[in-house]
């Protein structure tokens, strides 16, 4: 018969059993003391006399040891299942945090766990991509894993309180909306009770009016691209910090925000403890970002100055030139030509080729588009002429410009571009929990 301080027990733990203990705290526990744990088998690894239990929970790893003598049976449940665990906080120094778990009592809150796809104990996933997706549900489960998310909501809590302390007002807008927010074909259709609908492309339009309202918003939240790329920075829905703000002076007074946002988001991610655990250097973003006109990044990376945008490689070769001649992870190129941005965009002052628009690119790879947009009605009526569209089909959108509007400005930032440059992924879906492409819509 098992002794009592070993027993394994199926039946729910007890009202009377100790508060729960995190993982994380456990090396705060006196030694003796009696603790419970509840977390995951993370890993069992059984020898002769003993067997080690590390258990996982939300906070981190904790060790417990189950020791049997000659006769005894082990049944320490397999991997992945979830267990209460009451016992004896112990002195080990070579034990997560110096302590361990010993004289336990394991209680199984669920049927035992089937093998789990990946072996989650080991301390780097190796599975190919497709079956880390394939089985997103629990591989995102490993602590590695899982760490590249907090680094993502470790970012929107920064962001929120950046914006926050500089008096933006969050809001929501419609996802499901009447027209496209930049004329093309790259949106998703919706029957929307026998009319056309579709998934909303960006929250510009509204984020725009509600400019009127509130001068300073901000949102997060998906965004829906119907665009045919299949390479590894693209996908088909994504999370979109947008912010917009008024009363600019031009969208370097938006470029100025945005870097506070950056730094607000960085520190949050410093502070979060996930850069340690993944070990990535978080950048340090510059007092002022170091900003390219689009004409003079042509000339700098030797491109034709009729081209229209910049190329991937063109990208690559302007992040390396701000690392060397600025020291900076970072570098805004401003000053678009006007036919390769939207028609809300301003253009540069005394001139109608270039734009008041800027890209910000992050190590290499874009990951902010912003600017001033126009803020006169008759300036939208006259852009959206010149592009051969109706302004009668933007009337709703158009209505705020029609009763007063200030200058404005804003931008985007792509949540999972900014996660897996800063983690150093190779493929946005790496940070992406359920990502969207034009392959996958399960799990």
């Amino acid at each position: 018969m098992r002794p009592p301080s070993q027993a394994l027990s199926a039946a729910a733990p007890s009202t009377d059993a100790p508060a729960r203990t995190l993982a994380r705290d456990l090396s705060a526990a006196p030694p003796g003391s009696t603790v419970r744990l509840q977390g995951w088998v993370h890993r069992r690894r059984q020898l002769a006399t003993v067997t080690f239990l590390v258990l996982r929970d939300r906070t981190g790893l904790a060790q417990v040891v189950v020791r049997t003598g000659v006769g005894q049976e082990l049944e320490v449940p397999p991997e992945e299942t979830t267990v209460e665990v009451t016992g004896t906080v112990t002195a080990n120094p070579q034990a997560p945090g110096g302590v361990e778990v010993t004289e336990p009592v394991i209680a199984p809150l669920t049927d035992a766990a089937e093998t789990p796809p990946v072996e989650l104990w080991r301390p780097a996933l190796t599975a190919a991509l497709p079956t880390m997706l394939d089985h997103a549900a629990v591989t995102w489960r490993h602590p590695a894993q899982k760490a590249r998310w907090e680094v993502a909501a470790a970012s929107l809590r920064g962001f929120r309180a950046t914006l926050d302390a500089a008096g933006f007002t969050e809001i929501c807008t419609p996802k499901l909306v009447g027209t496209a927010t930049e004329s093309g074909a790259n949106v998703f259709p919706v029957d929307y009770f026998g009319r056309p609908a579709y998934l909303a492309q960006s929250p510009q339009f509204y984020k725009q009016q509600m400019v009127g309202v509130f001068e300073r918003v901000y949102e997060v939240g998906p965004v829906f691209r119907a665009e045919p790329h299949d390479t590894v920075r693209h996908l088909a829905e994504y999370r979109s910090l947008d912010v917009e703000l008024g009363f600019v002076r031009d969208h370097r007074d938006v470029l100025a925000v945005l870097r506070d946002v950056l730094a607000g988001m960085a520190d949050a991610v410093r502070g979060s403890g996930a850069a340690e655990r993944l070990g990535i250097e978080v950048p340090e973003i510059p007092a002022e970002i170091p900003v390219l006109h689009f004409a003079d990044a042509l000339a700098l990376v030797g491109a034709p100055m009729d081209e229209p945008d910049l190329a991937p490689e063109h990208e690559r070769a302007l992040g390396e030139w701000a690392l060397a001649e600025h020291g900076s992870d970072f570098v805004a190129v401003e000053g678009y030509p006007m036919v390769k941005r939207p028609f809300y965009t301003h253009p540069e002052l005394g001139g109608e080729r270039w734009s008041n628009s800027f890209d910000l690119l992050f190590r290499g790879l874009e990951l902010v588009t912003g600017g001033q947009r126009l803020h006169r009605y008759a300036d939208y009526v006259a852009a959206l002429e010149a592009r051969g569209e109706n302004p009668a089909a933007y009337a709703s959108y158009l209505a705020a410009f029609r009763h007063g509007m200030p200058p404005h400005g804003g931008f985007a930032i792509g949540l999972e571009r900014w996660v897996a440059r800063l983690v150093g992924a190779a493929n946005v879906r790496e940070v992406t929990p359920f990502p969207r492409d034009l392959h996958r819509l399960v799990p």
